[in-house]
């Protein structure tokens, strides 16, 4: 039996599952997503990679700034929506809403729960090293994050992955159990396991401030952050008062015989090599506060980069 389903999504990560479910036998009746913002370098008012997709589709879209009952529960309830999808909406979901579609709200989230509930669950989980992740396929309920799950795939981390990498896979895999679990919950096969209370962990929301490097940190917790970071809000240091930004990283092979934050080769033969708490990295691309993204090789014109110089610490 074919459902009726009404989408909540806004990001890049959303748009697999939204595709998905669109060219599934299903029936995708409204999409609700977050109101245009400022995005970019010029803050120029664009639309959200969910809302691009639903446009073009021909789907519905509602965007409202607030879920209040009073102000929304109409306009939702005129969808007669059998159950609803969430995929990083980024908004609370209220009481009202989620007792409104007969089956039902169900989220895809990128983590194996009860790990890293909350707002930046695939970057804290780079940050942290995580081996590996997932997607958990899990019941909204109004506690954050902590409603009985229905299905959990797994992905390793490779040691070199960053947040983009790990999310595009999550998103698509994501997107293959929401399949799934939906004809599980068609067909009346599905079962809701409650979360371990003991064992969860949060994932709070990203902010700038984090990205500065402390290089007296051993240099696989100063990669991870490099990692984690990327694409945003990007780790940082600082040579004197010059802020660079870094992109990519790797361990290094160099051995650390000098105070964490120096500079230990930097040349277009060598690459950029800094030393760390424990080991060294080695920078591959960096930017210029301001400036364009470069290789640490054709960053070596600047004459802050060079041997012997040293990142301040926070």
């Amino acid at each position: 039996m074919a459902l009726r389903v009404v989408f909540f999504g806004t990001p890049a990560f959303a748009v697999p599952t939204l595709e998905r479910l669109v060219h599934s036998h299903h029936e995708v009746v409204g999409v609700i997503s977050q109101p245009d913002r400022p995005r970019g370098r010029g803050q120029q008012i664009s639309e959200a990679p969910v809302k691009a997709l639903a446009v073009s589709l021909g789907l519905p879209v509602l965007q409202p700034e607030r879920l209040a009952r009073d102000l929304f529960e109409s306009a939702f309830t005129a969808l007669r929506a059998d159950i609803g999808v969430v995929a990083a909406y980024g908004k609370i979901l209220p009481d009202w809403l989620l007792a409104n579609p007969r089956l039902g709200l169900i989220n895809v989230h990128a983590s194996l729960l009860p790990r890293y509930r909350g707002a930046s669950p695939v970057h804290r989980a780079v940050i942290g090293g995580a081996a590996e992740t997932g997607v958990t396929i899990m019941r909204v309920v109004k506690a954050l994050d902590a409603g009985p799950m229905l299905s959990r795939v797994r992905i390793p981390i490779g040691a070199d992955d960053t947040t983009t990498t790990v999310e595009t896979e999550l998103a698509s895999r994501g997107a293959e159990l929401l399949l799934a679990t939906l004809a599980d919950l068609e067909h009346g096969r599905a079962t809701e396991t409650p979360q371990d209370e003991t064992l969860v962990t949060y994932a709070p929301k990203l902010t700038k401030l984090e990205g500065q490097v402390d290089w007296r940190r051993p240099a696989h917790e100063v990669h991870n952050l490099v990692r984690g970071l990327w694409p945003w809000p990007h780790a940082y240091g600082f040579l004197g008062d010059t802020r660079f930004i870094l992109h990519h990283s790797r361990l290094s092979p160099r051995v650390a015989d000098a105070a964490a934050g120096t500079i230990l080769a930097a040349s277009t033969t060598d690459g950029l090599h800094v030393a760390c708490g424990d080991g060294a990295i080695e920078i591959l691309d960096l930017q210029l506060e301001g400036k364009r993204v470069m290789s640490a090789r054709d960053a070596m014109s600047s004459p802050l980069l060079k041997a012997g110089a040293r990142f301040s610490t926070p």
